[in-house]
């Protein structure tokens, strides 16, 4: 039970992403976003990545549900590198502007 939970979870901030890439996407200024905060989402994805290893590594037999929510890790850490990336060309973008004015 505790790994759909956690797969619902990871589901729930996967779902969020594509959001935050749209915007990141479509506005084309990094203002309203901190790269400190991915950042920190990213590194605590790779802990969650790294504490489904362990669990896999003390004991293989696990279910589906658990390598679901192992994917949605990779899934999410994906999406918020994606973001991170569009962040400096969103910084790029900004800088230009201003040294247009």
């Amino acid at each position: 039970m505790s790994h759909l939970l956690e797969a619902l979870m990871i589901l729930c901030f996967g779902l969020s992403w594509p959001l935050s890439i749209y915007k990141s996407w479509t506005s084309r200024t990094a203002k309203g976003k901190s790269l400190y905060f991915e950042v920190f989402i990213w590194i605590g994805y790779i802990f969650g990545i790294a504490n489904k290893f362990i669990s896999y590594m003390n004991n293989p037999d696990k279910d589906w549900i658990f390598f679901l929510a192992w994917a949605f890790y990779f899934l999410n850490i994906a999406e918020i590198t994606v973001d991170m990336v569009l962040y400096f060309r969103n910084v790029k973008l900004d800088k230009k502007r201003e040294a247009e004015k």
